[in-house]
């Protein structure tokens, strides 16, 4: 049996390499990750740390990079004790080109069975993704509230 992933796929109206910049430049990013800050060089092994309001969330790792076409990095949330015991599961970005736009295609895959991760993650990447596509479209993020109540009460995917 095959273990759950989260895909999503959307359509931006900009290009390849607007998105690439969005997807990797620290400032920006922070815009539209509810003040995240995400932190790397982006280079295929090299360290990625996603912090928000000075706590470490996520502990990562560039796997692939290849401007402005894909990129992938596992994902180890340390922010939560039952997310800390999981194997990092891995995040991959395709940006393809039509036209105007840019499909993007983010999956996020290799959860552990019975993952705590996963339904957190459903949770959170719809508001990332939304967030970013406004933004790069009209200029200014969503008015979006991270709910108080944690993602994993809320959700119930499970491996």
């Amino acid at each position: 049996m095959s273990r759950p992933e989260f895909i999503y796929v959307t359509y931006i109206e900009t290009t390849a390499e607007k998105l690439w910049h969005a997807l990797t430049d620290r400032d920006f990013i922070q815009k539209y990750w509810m003040d995240c800050i995400l932190t790397s060089d982006w280079k295929v092994g090299s360290r990625m740390t996603m912090e928000r309001y000075g706590e470490l969330k996520n502990e990562c790792v560039i796997l692939e990079s290849d401007p402005p076409r894909r990129m992938s990095y596992s994902w180890h949330s340390v922010f939560d004790p039952e997310m800390r015991k999981e194997k990092p599961s891995r995040v991959t970005y395709v940006l393809e080109p039509q036209g105007k736009t840019v499909k993007l295609t983010v999956t996020h895959e290799n959860f552990a069975d019975g993952s705590t991760t996963l339904p957190s993650i459903s949770f959170g990447w719809p508001m990332v993704l939304s967030n970013l596509k406004s933004i790069l479209e009209t200029g200014h993020t969503l008015p979006l509230e991270v709910p108080v109540v944690a993602a994993t009460e809320t959700a119930h995917v499970r491996g």
